[in-house]
């Protein structure tokens, strides 16, 4: 809702500033948006006198002006392009460094066809005050050379405020002006309506065939013929009025009911009553009628549709927009005006079947004054007459007012309880009946007899009244009052929460990109992931292919990462945590880090080539996650026990002692070709409630940092064993032989061919023996050494290599 301060004075006698009215509204409830005040904003602009326009020498639309600015300095040469450029013209003109407010683009001097152009001569819709682009403002013959433009033009800020769906009585800003009188800063102006005499007849009459529902759907019908007008524009200032506040002045017939809709929230409808034929219907649509409306759009209606119709057919949506066919142009001579009810629940839904968006609609659907259709019909009158003359005709009515009278009792004590303000019986009173409400009487008990005013269709019951008490007092008076409770426990993760944040932090650090993907899947696939059961299917499934339980993420990733290979993305990496379900009762599932890896290492390099991911891949992405959820990683077995749906040659599980914390390796082809997605895929699955908690430490301060100054000794050792012998069992032994001493133990080759028996393999161990308070001596070496090939020689049975 935006109207200007000016059209704001004419309801309300206040010398406020406009800082404070804007702050009032928003503590009433009704919340500003935006100020616009152009004094402001163009103050910086000035008169200026074009002394001499001559045509450009290389452009046959422009002109070189030479402009003069008042201020004493020579004369400007500016290039313009304005059709109404001429010796003589007074307009508005910006300097180089100034704003315009528009486009927001700062002016510079440039060179326009060969010519130096050292300003501008703006247009309305250069300065924000209007569409017209049609040519330069021109100026008063009067206007003082140099002076502001903002002390020339009739420049009004404009005031924009947001309107909840409850306070309908504010869509006009007589009703903004009470809500501002009623809270003391200002007083409400009397507003007096002089009915019009009729000096005939009307020659239209209303026929309102309606049974009980029709008159719920057009309550009150209220028309009126004038004849003899003259439909020109209307007054500047209407004209300046409503292109502030963002419509466009269209006629004096059409901006009068603009003008009264937004000043009192009563739409109105001026029919050129020469189109019409017979008298006026306002009735349901018959379905398969349509009608042409103002936007020039043909719809189709039906039966729930309410129209004002004639005896040709519909001629407007009841409170949504008129028909093209019997608007007002300008020939239009005798006019019918139409000012009504509608149901606002009708208006609504014909507003959104059509997708039709009006002031009347937005109007109507939030409910108008029933008070109101005599009123705006008496004061659109009035205007038509003063601004485009002619002959009134006798009011035509039909119909009746609803019944609207409301009385609520309001006991002052309930603000108190409600809102904690102190307000007595008395200011409740007046705060009350400065907002329209007639006060009737007051009870023994201080109770307040309430009869709401029509147009707050809104309040219904005491907590209403409560409301627009304490609107009105000020909400900023409420005073804070701290709340008696028991300090806040502060917020604690779990360990598994703890756990899985970690997690997720780790993998997505190592490039894999998180996926939630859905928890059921074809039955199909959920058999190759050692699911299928009847206990997860799905009831009632989203869709026939989507129809189990998930026993493993794997498949949904699996296919996700070829449709994104379809789309042209063939290097996958994505992980996801979250359920996989082995039995349909509450318990049986687990919470499980998946994720999965697809094409090669990286994009293409000129110094690394990409290499493809591989089960080795998916091994480092599982120790890593099994580190950040706590597991002891350094203990862990590596062994070949992965389930069926992972390459039995490419595969492993992790496990601490007996129990499974991961399961790694590269997708089984078969099981490729049952999800329909192309391979090599490497996966993992880390099973985070199998990760032991972290033992409980006596204190919370970390271990001191034990660091060595001095120089750590590699030695390499081949071992020969049998070919199924896990190389962790080497480096588990190894590691063993001297824990003080042996900080760490990896292979670094390993060696089956003609050179070895058959069955038989060479594994090659790097030792790094790290001393703490001494000097290795060779002695002290070799026997490290040898400690380290008995270890691993009881362990494994594998000898040292010659």
């Amino acid at each position: 809702m935006k109207f200007t301060l000016s059209w704001l004075k004419e309801h309300l006698e206040t010398d406020a500033p406009l800082e404070a009215i804007a702050d009032r509204l928003t503590m009433l409830g009704l919340e500003v948006e935006e100020v616009t005040d152009l004094r402001t904003v163009l103050a910086p602009f000035t008169v200026a006198e074009v002394v001499t326009a001559e045509k450009h020498p290389d452009a046959d639309r422009l002109k070189v002006c030479t402009v003069r600015t008042g201020d004493g300095g020579r004369d400007l040469r500016i290039v313009c392009g304005a059709p109404n450029a001429r010796a003589g013209l007074k307009g508005v003109l910006a300097r180089p460094g100034m704003t315009i407010p528009e486009s927001g683009q700062v002016l510079k001097t440039g060179r326009i066809r060969g010519v130096d152009s050292e300003g501008m001569l703006c247009s309305s819709r250069e300065l924000g005050l209007g569409d017209d682009h049609s040519g330069i403002i021109e100026l008063p013959a009067d206007a003082p050379l140099g002076m502001s433009v903002a002390d020339v033009l009739p420049l009004d800020p404009v005031i924009d405020i947001a309107i909840t769906p409850n306070r309908a009585d504010c869509l006009g800003v007589r009703g903004v002006a009470r809500d501002l009188a009623a809270s003391g800063l200002g007083t409400l102006k009397p507003l007096t309506v002089e009915p019009v005499p009729g000096t005939f007849d009307s020659p239209v009459r209303i026929s309102h065939g309606f049974d009980k529902a029709d008159r719920e759907a057009c309550p009150l019908f209220v028309g009126r013929f004038i004849r003899g007008v003259t439909n020109g524009e209307s007054p500047q200032w209407v004209k300046d009025r409503l292109t502030a506040v963002g419509l466009r002045p269209i006629s004096a017939l059409v901006d009068v009911t603009n003008l009264i809709s937004l000043q009192f929230g009563r739409p109105l409808h001026v029919f050129d009553a020469d189109r019409l034929t017979g008298d006026m219907h306002p009735r349901f649509a018959r379905s398969g009628e349509t009608m042409v409306a103002l936007d020039e759009k043909t719809y189709s209606l039906t039966s729930a549709d309410v129209v004002i119709a004639d005896d040709a057919g519909p001629q407007a949506l009841g409170g949504v927009m008129g028909g093209l066919h019997s608007g007002c142009t300008g020939e239009t001579v005798n006019v019918f005006l139409e000012s009504a009810l509608f149901d606002a629940r009708r208006v609504a839904a014909t507003g959104r079947r059509l997708g039709l968006e009006s002031d009347a609609r937005y109007r109507f659907e939030r409910g108008v004054d029933p008070e109101s259709a005599i009123m705006g019909a008496e004061m659109g009158t009035r205007l038509i007459l003063d601004w485009c003359g002619g002959e009134a005709s006798h009011l035509v009515i039909e119909g009746a007012v609803p019944a609207w009278r409301t009385e609520v009792s309001l006991n002052p004590m309930r603000v108190r309880r409600l809102c904690g303000l102190s307000v007595t019986g008395a200011e409740c009173r007046r705060i009350l009946e400065d907002l329209g409400c007639e006060v009737l009487a007051e009870n023994e008990d201080g109770a307040l007899t309430v009869i709401v005013p029509s147009w707050r269709m809104d309040i219904t019951g005491e907590h209403d009244l409560v409301e627009e008490v304490a609107r009105v007092y000020g909400f900023d008076r409420i005073s804070t009052v701290s709340l008696p409770r028991d300090p806040m426990p502060k917020p604690v993760l779990t360990g598994a929460q703890v756990r899985r944040v970690a997690t997720r932090r780790t993998l997505a650090a190592r490039g894999l990109d998180e996926c939630v993907t859905w928890s059921f899947l074809p039955r199909g696939h959920a058999a190759a992931f050692g699911g299928g059961q009847p206990a997860l299917d799905l009831a009632n499934p989203i869709s026939s292919e989507l129809d189990a339980m998930r026993p493993s993420m794997l498949p949904n990733l699996a296919t996700a990462a070829q449709r994104n290979a379809d789309r042209g993305i063939p290097n996958a990496a994505l992980f996801e945590v979250g359920p996989q379900f082995h039995g349909g009762e509450p318990g049986e599932q687990a919470m499980v880090a998946a994720g999965l890896r697809a094409g090669v290492s990286g994009p293409r390099h000129w110094d690394v080539a990409p290499r493809a991911v591989d089960a080795f891949d998916a091994k480092a992405d599982a120790l890593a996650a099994l580190e950040a959820a706590g597991a002891p990683v350094a203990s862990l077995q590596c062994v070949a026990e992965a389930p069926a749906w992972y390459h039995p040659g490419r595969s492993g599980a992790l496990k601490l002692g007996p129990t499974v914390l991961a399961w790694f390796g590269d997708l089984h082809p078969g099981v490729l070709k049952t999800l329909d997605v192309k391979g090599p895929m490497t996966a993992f699955e880390v099973f985070l409630e199998a990760v032991p908690e972290p033992k409980a430490r006596p204190t919370k301060a970390r271990p001191l940092l034990k660091a060595s100054a001095f120089q750590p000794v590699e030695r390499d050792f081949a071992f020969l064993m049998d070919e199924d012998v896990a190389a962790q069992a080497l480096v588990r032994a190894a590691r063993g032989a001297d824990k003080t001493l042996i900080a760490d133990v990896s292979v670094f080759d390993v060696y089956q061919g003609e050179r070895l028996e058959p069955g038989r393999k060479s594994v090659a161990l790097c030792v790094t023996l790290q001393p703490r308070d001494r000097t290795l001596t060779d002695d002290e070496i070799e026997a490290a050494g040898k400690k380290v090939v008995a270890a691993v020689a009881k362990a494994t049975g594998a000898e040292l290599r010659g």
